[in-house]
C-alpha cells in the first residue's frame, strides 16, 4: 500500500445519531532528518473522537489519508493512539507495515477508562527509539510574517538596513479602518450603544475589613457618567484641547473621566509617581495642566508643599468624597477641590453636549522614562488608539476561540502605561467586562478568584510568582506525584512541539496535573499576555504547557501605542521571541556599528526600527528628541533584536544603558551609579540588572581609605583585598547604598539588593572600561559572570596600582550568584 494509511476510530452509538467525530490525523507528521524514505522512519498518529453518551453499539469508521512516500518500518509499533475523551471502551494500537496496516485493540471498563492502562503503554512506547526530532522543512509551518523590503548596504555614510517585514494580515497593505471607529471616543461611544445593558467596569468594596463581591455598572450607565463628568469639565472652563491629569490606582472613576477628555476633545495625561518623586510636579509645570482627577491615597502628594507645580492647577478632582483636612489644604494654595459625587451632580445640572475628536487630535500625552532624569511626554494621536484597537481585532479573529462579550480581564497594570489602557480598550470595543484588582498586589490572587477572568495580562515578574508557586507546591509533594506531573509536562512538551494545541496535545494531562495550575489565575482563563519586558523562555514554555490557555507575549513601547510585534498562541518555534510585526506595524533592523551588530549579516542583527500606523507624533515639547529617534519616517527604539529569515524577532540587547527589570519599570543605571558613588565608601560602581529579574545587583569598588577606617574602627586588620572578603564589610557597604536610596529618595526596585566587593578598580587592562573611562558593561557582565583572579595579601597590599599575578590566589565572584540569592 505504500504510504497510504488507514485510521479506525472507535466510536459508540445509541439510538439517535451519532455525535460528529473529529479526526486529526497527520495534521503534524514528519520523519527523522536523518531516515531516508526506505529506511527506518516512523509516523507520529493521533485521533480523538467523541463519544456519545448513551452507547449501545460500536461503529468504525474509516478515513483514509494519503502521505506520499513516508513508510512505516515492518513490525514496529508507531505510537498509541490516544481517546483522551471519556467514557472511552476502546483504545486502539496499530502495527504498522510496508504491505499492509494491522490493528489491534485493547479493551478498557466498559464505563470508566482505565488511565493507568493508557499510562502506562505511553511509557512503554516512549521507550521505543521513535526519531523525536523532525526536520523543520517536513512540518506544516505558517507564514506569519511577509517580507515588503529587502535590505540594502548602507552608503554616503547611512547605516545598513535589514529586510522589512509585515504581519500576514496587512500583506498587500495595511488593512482600512471601520468608517465608524477612527478615534478612541468612537470606540466606547459604538460599544455602549451595541452593548447597553453589558457589565462593563467592576470593583470591589471593603465592609467590617474584608472585600465582598465585584459590583458592576453597565455600559449604559457608564456612558452616562461620562457624559456627566465631560459637562461638568466644561463648566469648570475646560475647552478643546485643555490637559487633563489623571492620578490615581486603576478604577471605574480612571476610566471615566479617560473617556470623558475622550467624549470632549480634552487631552488625557496619566500621572504616575513611579517615574520618579518629582515626576508628578515635572508633568504638570511641562504640560500645563488645568484640570486632575485624583484617587484619595495620591490627594496628600498633590497637595503638598514639595508639588510647586500643583498651584497651576485650577480644580481638582477626587475619585470618591473630600475631607475637611482636604479642602483646606487646596484652599490655601488657592485650588477648589470636589468630590465626584459634586461632579456628577454638577454635570446633571450644566449639561453639555460631546464634541468628538477627529482622528488627528491628541488623545493623551503619555509620559515615559528619559536618560536624563525627566520623563519624556510622548503624544498619541485618537487614530493611534483606533487603529491599535482594530489591529487587535483582527489578530484574534485568526484564532479558534473568539473573543466574546463573555470576556472578562483582571485591570491590575497601571492605566498609566499604554499595555493595560490598550488592553481595556479592546475590551470596551467587544462589549466585554474589565474588573479592577483592589490595589494590593499582595492581594490579586484572591481578586483572581473572585472575579475568574478570561484573559490575564501581566509583566514577567508576575508569572515569575506564578511558577515559583507550582515549584514550591511540587517541591512539597512526595516523589511518585512530584514523578508523575514531570512525565505529564515532558508528555504534553513533546505533543505542543510536535504543533498540537495546549487543547489537544494532551487533555489527560490538563485534567489530572495542570487544571491546579490554571486553578491559580482563576480557573478561566483563555489568553495569557505577557508584555512590559521579555519573558524568560524557560518560564514561557511551562506557562504553555501547564497553564491550560494561550500564551503569547509581544514588545512594543509607549511610543508604538502597545505591542508593534506579537507571537502566536501554541506556537512553540515562537518560545524566547517576541514574535512578528504586529498587524498595523513594520519592523526592521538597522546597523549599529559601535556594537558590532548588522542586519545584513547570519544571523541578522541590529538595532529595532518600526514604522505603521500607530506610532506617537512626538515627544511633547522636545523637537530635538523627535528628530533624533525618528528618521524617514521609522522610529528607532534603541533595542537591539536578531531577525529570523521568516521575520520572528528576538530582543538580545539595549542600546543605550536603560532597561525593563521583569516587572516592567525602567532602570536607568547611569544616573543610578552617579547616585550610590556619593557615599564616601564607594570607590567606583557597576549596577546589573536585565529584564528576567526584579531586582538590581552591583559590583562595588570600595574606597580604600574608606575602607581601613571601617576595618581600624570594627578591629579587622589586612589589606584592601582580605578586607573586602569580610562578610561584615559587604553587609556594611550593602546598608551605606541602602542609606544613599533612602537619602535621595529613590523608588523601590531601584534599590541594590546584592553586591559583590573587587579591591581593583575597573581598568583597561581588563577590558573593562574604555580609554576615555567609560564602562564597557557587556565585557563587565562577561568578566564578572565568569573565574576572576584578584591579588594575593602580599600583591595587594599597600598601593593598589602594584598589582602582580604572581602569588595570585583564586577568587570567584559569580553575578549571577548574587542576584540568585537575593
Amino acid at each position: 500500500m505504500g504510504g497510504w494509511l488507514l485510521v479506525f476510530i472507535a466510536e459508540r452509538n445509541g439510538g439517535r445519531q451519532a455525535r460528529q467525530s473529529e479526526i486529526n490525523t497527520g495534521r503534524r507528521f514528519g520523519r527523522c532528518a536523518t531516515c531516508s524514505p526506505t529506511s527506518r522512519s516512523y509516523l507520529v498518529v493521533r485521533a480523538r473522537a467523541c463519544l456519545c453518551s448513551t452507547p449501545s453499539s460500536t461503529q468504525l469508521w474509516l478515513q483514509e489519508s494519503s502521505f506520499g512516500d513516508l513508510r512505516a518500518p515492518q513490525t514496529h509499533l508507531s505510537r498509541i493512539v490516544e481517546l483522551f475523551f471519556c467514557p472511552v471502551d476502546i483504545v486502539w494500537l496499530f502495527a504498522l507495515t510496508t504491505d499492509d496496516w494491522k490493528y489491534e485493540s485493547e479493551n478498557c471498563s466498559s464505563r470508566q477508562t482505565d488511565w493507568r492502562f493508557i499510562v502506562l503503554l505511553d511509557c512503554i512506547f516512549s521507550c521505543f527509539p521513535v526519531c523525536q526530532k523532525l526536520t523543520t522543512d517536513c512540518r506544516i509551518m505558517a507564514n506569519y510574517a511577509v517580507k515588503v523590503e529587502s535590505g540594502r548596504a548602507g552608503e554616503d555614510g547611512k547605516p545598513s538596513v535589514g529586510p522589512v517585514f509585515r504581519n500576514s494580515l496587512a500583506r498587500n497593505g495595511f488593512p482600512p479602518l471601520d468608517p465608524d471607529m477612527t478615534t478612541s471616543w468612537d470606540v466606547f461611544r459604538v460599544a455602549a450603544e451595541k452593548y447597553p445593558n453589558n457589565r462593563m467596569l467592576g470593583w470591589r468594596e471593603i465592609k467590617n475589613g474584608k472585600a465582598g463581591p465585584y459590583l458592576w455598572k453597565t455600559y449604559k450607565e457608564v456612558y452616562e457618567e461620562v457624559l456627566q463628568v465631560g459637562s461638568a469639565l466644561c463648566h469648570l472652563g475646560a475647552k478643546s484641547g485643555s490637559r487633563i491629569g489623571i492620578c490615581g490606582a486603576n478604577c471605574p472613576q480612571w476610566i471615566v473621566a479617560m473617556e470623558a477628555c475622550n467624549g470632549y476633545s480634552l487631552i488625557c495625561v496619566p500621572l504616575y509617581d513611579t517615574l520618579g518623586s518629582g515626576a508628578i510636579d515635572y508633568i504638570i509645570k511641562h504640560a500645563e495642566i488645568d484640570f486632575v482627577f485624583v484617587q484619595d491615597k495620591k490627594m496628600k502628594e498633590i497637595l503638598s508643599s514639595t508639588c510647586k507645580s500643583s498651584r497651576l492647577i485650577k480644580s481638582i478632582v477626587s475619585f470618591s468624597s473630600t475631607t475637611g483636612e482636604q479642602n483646606d489644604a487646596a484652599a490655601d494654595i488657592g485650588i477648589k477641590l470636589y468630590s465626584w459625587n459634586e461632579t456628577l451632580r454638577m454635570g446633571e445640572e450644566y449639561p453639555s453636549e460631546p464634541l468628538p475628536p477627529q482622528p488627528h487630535n491628541i488623545c493623551t500625552i503619555m509620559y515615559t522614562s528619559g536618560t536624563s532624569g525627566d520623563p519624556k511626554g510622548v503624544v498619541l494621536t485618537h487614530e493611534s488608539h483606533a487603529t491599535y484597537v482594530k489591529g487587535a481585532d483582527l489578530f484574534l479573529n485568526q484564532f479558534e476561540d473568539k473573543m466574546t462579550t463573555d470576556d472578562v480581564y483582571l485591570s491590575f497594570l497601571p492605566l498609566a502605561h499604554i499595555l493595560d489602557r490598550m488592553l481595556e480598550e479592546y475590551f470596551f470595543h467587544n462589549g466585554a467586562s474589565v474588573g479592577y484588582y483592589l490595589g494590593d498586589i499582595h492581594a490579586l490572587r484572591d481578586d483572581l478568584m473572585e472575579l475568574k477572568p478570561t484573559l490575564f495580562a501581566g509583566v514577567p515578574r508576575v508569572f515569575e510568582r506564578v511558577h515559583e508557586g507550582v515549584l514550591k507546591a511540587l517541591s512539597e509533594l512526595r516523589p511518585l506525584r512530584r514523578m508523575i506531573f514531570n512525565a505529564l509536562y515532558k508528555h504534553k512538551l513533546r505533543w505542543m512541539r510536535l504543533g498540537y494545541s495546549h487543547k489537544t496535545a494532551s487533555p489527560f494531562a490538563d485534567m489530572l496535573a495542570f487544571r491546579k495550575v490554571k486553578a491559580r489565575l482563576g480557573g478561566r482563563v483563555r489568553l495569557i499576555i505577557s508584555g512590559g519586558a521579555p519573558l524568560n523562555p524557560e518560564i514561557e514554555e511551562f506557562l504553555r504547557v501547564t497553564s491550560c490557555a494561550y500564551l503569547t507575549q509581544g514588545y512594543g513601547l509607549t511610543e508604538t501605542c502597545g505591542l508593534s510585534t506579537v507571537g502566536f498562541p501554541d506556537d512553540m518555534s515562537l518560545v524566547g521571541t517576541v514574535g512578528v510585526a504586529s498587524t498595523f506595524s513594520e519592523v526592521r533592523l538597522e546597523e549599529a556599528p559601535e556594537l558590532g551588530y548588522d542586519p545584513l549579516g547570519t544571523p541578522s542583527r541590529g538595532e529595532i526600527c518600526v514604522r505603521g500606523k500607530t506610532l506617537f507624533s512626538e515627544y511633547y515639547k522636545n523637537p530635538e528628541l523627535t528628530k533624533e529617534v525618528m528618521v524617514d519616517g521609522w522610529f528607532h527604539t534603541g533595542d537591539i533584536g536578531e531577525m529570523r529569515p521568516d521575520g520572528v524577532l528576538k530582543i538580545i540587547d539595549r542600546k543605550k544603558n536603560i532597561f525593563k527589570l521583569s516587572q516592567g519599570e525602567y532602570i536607568a543605571v547611569e544616573y543610578l551609579e552617579k547616585i550610590y558613588k556619593i557615599s564616601p565608601i564607594v570607590e567606583d560602581i557597576w549596577v546589573y540588572g536585565d529584564s528576567f529579574r526584579s531586582m538590581l545587583v552591583a559590583v562595588v569598588t570600595p574606597h580604600e581609605d574608606s575602607a581601613k577606617r571601617w576595618a581600624e574602627q570594627n578591629g579587622h586588620k589586612g589589606s584592601l583585598c582580605d578586607l573586602c572578603k569580610l562578610e561584615v564589610l559587604n553587609k556594611f557597604i550593602l546598608q551605606e547604598l541602602k542609606t544613599v536610596a533612602e537619602t535621595n529618595k529613590l523608588r523601590g526596585f531601584e534599590y541594590i539588593k546584592g553586591i559583590v566587593v573587587d579591591p581593583l578598580p575597573f581598568d583597561i587592562e581588563r577590558d573593562l572600561v574604555t580609554p576615555t573611562m567609560k564602562k564597557k558593561r557587556a565585557q563587565m557582565l562577561k568578566f564578572y559572570k565568569a573565574e576572576k583572579r584578584l591579588p594575593s595579601k602580599d600583591s595587594a597590599s599597600g598601593d593598589r596600582k602594584k598589582k602582580t599575578k604572581k602569588g595570585s590566589e583564586t577568587y570567584k565572584i559569580y553575578i549571577f550568584k548574587v542576584l540568585k540569592r537575593y
